[in-house]
């Protein structure tokens, strides 16, 4: 058994790379144990913020704790996600998440890696394909 007591693993900024805006990711596991492959993290969006569209090569899950988000999967609508709402993301698919405008957003994301690799980074989210 292995415990990560909470306080332990600094939070860090979200990567310009990878986001817009204001977003703390705070670590809760972001390497996997042999021979499991999942990570996580709670992720926290400021108004406004979002992650660039990305993929992953064995998909996503957030679990939304906090707050009022958005999110969207690439030809459909963009979707309100509230506390207790459960969103998965299939292999591959080319998706975004983040608050909304005026509201803040936490949720934890849970994805498995393929070779290493968890996620594939692409282009940000426009203000447009955002909606502000």
């Amino acid at each position: 058994m292995e415990i990560k007591r909470n306080g332990t693993q600094a939070s860090v900024k979200g990567p310009a790379d990878w986001f817009t805006g204001t977003v703390r990711i705070d670590p809760l596991f972001l390497t996997a144990n042999d021979p499991a492959r999942a990570t996580g993290a709670s992720v926290t969006f400021e108004p406004g913020a979002r992650t660039a569209w990305h993929a992953h090569p064995l998909g996503q899950t957030l679990i939304v704790t906090a707050g009022c988000g958005l999110a969207q999967r690439e030809g459909g609508p963009i979707e309100e996600i509230r506390p207790g709402d459960v969103v998965w993301f299939p292999p591959r698919e080319k998706h975004w998440h983040g608050a909304s405008p005026h509201t803040a957003m936490t949720h934890i994301a849970i994805q498995e890696g393929l070779d290493g690799k968890n996620v594939d980074w692409l282009e940000h989210v426009s203000d447009e394909q955002y909606g502000s």
